[in-house]
């Protein structure tokens, strides 16, 4: 089991389900993207630590941080260790004064949000960023959400940039398809 440690990019609003928002976790060395579905306290709590706001009582997770301080328990890392139907399961792996450490259950974004508050590394099996996560193109846009659609239905600069591999790949006929389809392009607007 290879691990890789994430980096968290941002929150954002879910376009798919009202109410609800996304992470978006970045591969710290490499390019591939995981987006994560989270509840509206929880992005608020995430987003709120990382513009760095104070509010006047503390969240849930700063309560957390502050238990942890008081007891002498210090979170060490995260790790996401499943995605099955849709779900990711993560742990937060803690250690006590005395050197004893446990491996707690958690929500994969309270997780994080408590990771975001004590500066803890955040860990996916390589497996499972390769399933779940995606590598994005220059605008953030899934490469694989590109690569679904047809030529015709691509950006011009996408196919320019297909067209630049075919000819470094030496595949005149499609690059010949795809010069037409961005002549036509460059036409209609």
């Amino acid at each position: 089991m290879e691990r890789v440690e994430l980096k968290l990019l941002g929150i954002t609003r879910n376009q798919l389900q009202t109410g609800a928002y996304a992470m978006l976790l970045e591969e710290k060395n490499g390019p591939l993207r995981l987006p994560i579905v989270l509840g509206m306290a929880e992005a608020q709590s995430i987003a709120v630590k990382l513009e760095g706001i104070t509010p006047p009582r503390p969240l849930t997770h700063d309560l957390m941080v502050s238990i942890f301080h008081r007891f002498a328990i210090f979170p060490e890392q995260v790790e996401i260790y499943s995605f099955e139907n849709g779900v990711f399961a993560s742990h937060i792996r803690l250690t006590g004064a005395d050197g004893t450490v446990h491996d707690m259950d958690a929500r994969t974004s309270d997780a994080v949000a408590l990771a975001v508050r004590v500066g803890c590394p955040i860990y996916i099996d390589r497996d499972i960023l390769s399933r779940a996560g995606f590598l994005p193109d220059e605008d953030g846009i899934p490469i694989t959400h590109l690569d679904s659609l047809s030529l015709d239905e691509l950006p011009i600069e996408r196919l320019e940039a297909r067209l630049q591999q075919c000819i470094d790949e030496e595949n005149y006929e499609q690059a010949a398809e795809i010069k037409k389809i961005i002549e036509q392009k460059t036409q209609q607007s």
